[in-house]
């Protein structure tokens, strides 16, 4: 009987750790999503948007300096320390700053409808592929640091589809989702936020 309460309880620690991981997923990639907006607001106020996501990655910089002080900032440390991974804890959360450096870089490099492209790419591929490995993922792809096959189908679908919607080119959609596909797949930790908006748009422009 003690013995059946032990697993039980064993059980019962590594649900919860579990349902944790996959709540601080489901919260870290909605921010992925919602920059699926910034296109469609650099279309009708393209340079005040650009300040504000400047002013926005200035302010987390500086109020991630001062977490690592332990001085917390209302609201910012709160939301960074939800969306932490396990990885992150007790350290630099870096996410945040590649994600909008890496939009920064598609807009203000790249014609806006190749880097809407981008954004879709980082926003819908690379949000839900994290997300839909952790929910159903169970083949893991070897020297991707535990990124699942289906994430990256996933990726691949949600890039297609984005694009499709974009283009309407059935051949282009293909290509650029298996672009962000492979790119996703690359054990580039964080960094993948920087490189996919401006490598996507890229291809995007060639192939157009």
């Amino acid at each position: 009987m003690n013995g059946q309460r032990s697993r039980n309880f064993i059980y019962g620690i590594v649900e919860r750790q579990r349902l944790n991981a996959i709540f601080k997923e489901l919260f870290r990639k909605s921010i992925h999503i919602c920059s699926s907006f910034i296109p469609l607001f650099l279309k009708f106020a393209y340079w005040p948007v650009i300040g504000l996501l400047v002013l926005a990655l200035a302010v987390y910089t500086v109020s991630e300096i001062l977490r690592s002080k332990n001085i917390e900032i209302p609201l910012i440390s709160k939301v960074t320390e939800i969306a932490a991974r396990k990885r992150d804890e007790n350290r630099f959360v870096l996410g945040p700053v590649t994600l909008v450096c890496g939009i920064l870089l598609a807009a203000l490099l790249l014609p806006l409808d190749c880097a809407r492209v981008g954004i879709f790419a980082l926003s819908f591929g690379d949000g839900l592929a994290s997300l839909m490995g952790k929910l159903i993922g169970k083949i893991t792809i070897p020297g991707a640091h535990g990124k699942t096959a289906a994430g990256s189908l996933t990726c691949f679908a949600a890039v297609f589809v984005s694009t499709f919607c974009c283009c309407g080119n059935c051949f282009v959609a293909l290509c650029i989702g298996l672009a962000a596909m492979f790119i996703e797949v690359l054990p580039l930790s964080d960094f993948d936020n920087l490189i996919i908006p401006p490598a996507i748009g890229w291809i995007y422009l060639l192939l157009i």
